[in-house]
């Protein structure tokens, strides 16, 4: 049988042939029709009931895309997972069907969509290849579509997203009419799409270029150094209290990876997880220097090292079924999640589910919430240790800084926003102009070193402005990955040299590469991602031998988030950020210097007045959470999740329960439930708590059921529950029972803890409570009737918000919180 086959009609013969044997299914269309949908809905279903990995990424290109035909997919099976990919107007016209079975496997590209007419009948020409043809393509393809498929422009499709889509769909097509399409009751005439003049977009293959890697440190007998040895005492302390996973968050330079290799030496079996190539063969360096006793392993789209004691593992390999199951739940006794930011990305959700270590480990430089939300979710919120770049530059740990603030008179209100980036192609139109050139070449020249790094945009603005430097008499390279005239290593190795003065590139020094001589940085971006503007910046914070300070030139110009960027040089921003108004002009360390021009500052400030009002803040980040989860997100979830504090949700509304109210999510028997007892909710919201108990005693109650939970309590019912919760944990034993009264409970003893209990939470809160709560004659009770047809909602609110209140006092006392 050929391996290689042009399947011209009748494609649905071979999809459903491929579903019915195969364990992993991947789908990739541009667009879905509930027609197509419905022929392939039984064979999804059944490949689902049998275990089946199964994966399909739609797009919303021009809106073709029905609601019906999502809706129908996630209504197959809850096991399968659908996304769509939010195009934002940028061409999307994928077709590919992938296919894997303990055999072999089979890969299916071509022109067809998830449509009746592209299954059966249409004039589509698609190409079979067996996964023998070329085991290293299919591999690639496979890797690729999971890179997609989880990529920052797709959302998950549940109930709260098809919603969104269909209130976008309905308006397109009442905008534009002559893209209505005409259906008959069996059969669909559908609109091709014609291909438009194709966007010239650079997407950066690092993958594809030469690596470099960050230069080993000079660590002689590899002994923990600088920030190490404090986060390093953290970690194992955090171990040996009973925590089970914990984040580091470490500037740029001060050696993450070599921190979790010296973590690493007490385990026996290490899991490292990476979401590039470069950065698992550099952590797989790093950890051999360390632990040089240990074997180590990559389990990559290329190799499968699996039976190693250290495997450094790519996300999107791992995340495949096939593979996450060749290794067992409990293989591996450590597992480490590199720039852990990332791991916010769905991609990561199955593995770290799936697998049980005895501690899980996430590094990262950035895990700043706006951009990385969900990151303190995956790791409980225990933040184990943390320094960022400005407390390692007080500390002698990174170098100096001279900030200059360029002012950039470009419009940038003009230039339309795609949801998490500038249009490419508008944007261009305001950087490719000589004037512009030549104002971001005086500013360098005014305040420039020896060696440089320009962030740009895009590949045609780094090629613009270098020919540009270049015409100006400068030795200078455009760097990226369209570039083959000089590779990666020849430019750094050229620049250290001096025989360049700059470099211009497009995303490629964000993580993994350092170059420690580099001693200027220019920005002629707008920064659309603090995140990725904080990796920049550390590029040039590296010690290095007759570096006094680094240069930062950065034009400021009146785009999204450049009222903001600065508070990440800002020594007081602790202090600062809870008031109304957060000073323009940070404080910068005693070693460093910024400047502004006067146009930029009074630019930042006109910016900031006009920021968004924290309450539509507020409730477009619980919008955008509630469409990720598909329902209303828990109080705890909104803490972990949310892009927002969920204090701040507290602080605005007087309570969680408050602001669904005000934002009109909650029933008419909620709404009801709400005005009756909110009181109580305000009152479990804010009641002081200076020891966890308060909350332990409402959670014993909790315990009970919705139909029990209010009814009176004696301390001595709540003592058993009382002393578990606080001794099963060693950190919570640590925090709250420690003390010289308390040390004696850690033995159980009925009277003592009821005594404790009486005491403490019981009188306190009563006494506190503003007759919400009484405690006589040994009985804690509530103060208030609950109708019967209230209970169930009472008791869920309640709850949530006790949980909430446990997980943050604990975060708090441990120093846990940002």
């Amino acid at each position: 049988m050929s391996k290689v086959k042009l399947i011209s009609n009748r494609l649905l013969d071979k999809l459903q042939e491929q579903m019915s044997r195969s364990s992993t299914i991947y789908i990739l269309t541009s667009f879905a029709m509930k027609s197509g949908v419905h022929l392939l809905k039984d064979s999804l279903r059944a490949a689902a009931e049998r275990g089946a990995d199964i994966k399909i990424c739609v797009g919303d290109y021009l809106f073709v895309t029905q609601p019906e035909a999502l809706r129908g997919l996630i209504s197959v099976h809850p096991d399968i997972e659908v996304r769509l990919y939010r195009s934002k107007g940028i061409s999307f016209h994928p077709k590919a069907y992938l296919f894997e079975d303990a055999e072999g496997g089979y890969f299916i590209v071509g022109s067809s969509n998830l449509s009746r007419s592209a299954l059966t009948d249409g004039v589509e020409w698609n190409l079979g290849l067996d996964k023998s043809v070329d085991e290293d393509v299919f591999a690639e393809a496979m890797e690729q579509f999971l890179k997609l498929f989880y990529a920052p422009e797709t959302v998950p499709i549940n109930r709260e997203t098809v919603a969104d889509y269909e209130n976008e769909y309905q308006s397109c097509h009442q905008r534009h009419p002559n893209l209505a399409r005409i259906w008959a009751e069996t059969e669909e005439i559908e609109l091709m799409l014609p291909t438009e003049t194709e966007k010239k977009q650079e997407k950066e293959m690092t993958d594809k270029t030469d690596v470099v890697h960050e230069a080993a440190a000079p660590y002689g007998m590899i002994q923990p150094r600088f920030a190490q040895v404090e986060a390093l005492e953290r970690l194992e302390a955090a171990y040996e209290e009973g925590y089970d996973k914990a984040m580091v968050v470490m500037a740029t330079g001060l050696g993450k990876t070599y921190l979790a290799a010296f973590f690493a030496r007490r385990f026996s079996r290490v899991l490292f997880i990476a979401h590039r190539e470069e950065i698992l063969r550099q952590a797989k360096r790093s950890f051999e220097r360390v632990i040089p006793d240990r074997t180590a392993g990559l389990y990559d789209g290329n190799q499968k090292d699996r039976d190693a004691d250290m495997v450094f593992a790519s996300i999107f390999t791992l995340s495949m079924k096939k593979h996450l199951h060749s290794f067992r739940p409990d293989a591996f006794d450590l597992i480490i999640v590199d720039e852990f930011h990332h791991a916010a990305a769905r991609s990561y959700d199955r593995v770290l589910r799936y697998f049980q270590p005895k501690f899980l480990l996430g590094i990262t430089a950035t895990p700043d919430r706006s951009d990385n939300k969900d990151v303190y979710a995956l790791c409980d919120g225990n933040v184990a240790y943390r320094i960022d770049f400005i407390q390692a530059v007080q500390r002698g740990w990174l170098a100096p800084f001279h900030y200059y603030g360029v002012y950039d008179d470009t419009d940038y209100s003009q230039v339309k926003w795609l949801g998490n980036r500038y249009d490419e192609e508008e944007l261009l139109q305001a950087q490719l102009r000589e004037e512009m050139a030549e104002k971001i070449l005086r500013a360098w020249e005014k305040y420039k070193k020896t060696r440089a790094l320009v962030f740009c945009s895009s590949i045609r603005q780094a090629d613009f402005l270098s020919e540009y430097f270049q015409r100006r008499g400068y030795r200078t390279a455009s760097l990226h990955s369209k570039q083959t005239a000089i590779s990666r290593q020849q430019a750094i190795a050229m620049l250290e040299r001096r025989e360049l003065d700059a470099i211009f590139t497009v995303d490629l020094f964000n993580e993994g590469v350092d170059i420690p001589s580099v001693d200027t940085l220019l920005f002629v971006r707008p920064t659309e991602s603090l995140t990725v503007f904080t990796q920049q910046v550390g590029r040039g914070l590296r010690l290095y031998e007759g570096k006094d300070y680094c240069v930062i030139i950065d034009l400021i110009g009146n785009y999204r988030n450049a009222d903001v960027k600065l508070r990440l040089f800002d020594t007081r921003r602790e202090e600062t950020k809870k008031t109304a108004r957060e000073p323009v002009v940070p404080t910068v360390p005693e070693t460093c210097e910024l400047h502004l021009d006067i146009q930029a500052i009074h630019l930042l400030e006109e910016m900031q007045k006009k920021r968004q009002p924290r309450k539509e803040r507020l409730l477009a980040d619980y919008r955008e959470l509630k469409q990720e989860l598909g329902r209303r997100p828990t109080y705890l979830e909104l803490h972990l999740h949310g892009r927002s504090e969920a204090a701040e949700y507290k602080q605005e509304f007087g309570s969680y329960v408050g602001f669904l109210y005000w934002a009109g999510e909650l029933s008419e028997l909620e709404k009801e439930v709400f005005l009756k007892y909110e009181p109580w909710l305000v009152e479990v919201e804010r009641t002081v708590m200076s020891k966890s108990y308060k909350m332990v005693v409402l959670k014993a109650m909790l315990e009970r059921g919705s139909s029990g939970w209010h009814e009176p309590i004696t301390p001595q019912q709540a003592a058993a529950f009382f002393h578990r919760y606080l001794t099963e944990k060693e950190y919570r034993k640590r925090i709250d029972f420690s003390d010289g009264e308390t040390e004696r409970l850690w033995q159980y003893d009925e009277e003592k803890v009821s005594k404790l209990i009486a005491r403490m939470p019981m009188t306190k809160w009563s006494g506190s409570s503003r007759g919400l709560i009484s405690f006589e004659n040994n009985v804690f009770a509530l103060q208030f009737s609950i109708a019967r047809e209230h209970e169930e909602i009472l008791y869920n609110w309640t709850k949530e918000i006790c949980e909430y209140r446990l997980h943050v006092y604990f975060e708090k006392k441990e120093g846990l919180m940002n």
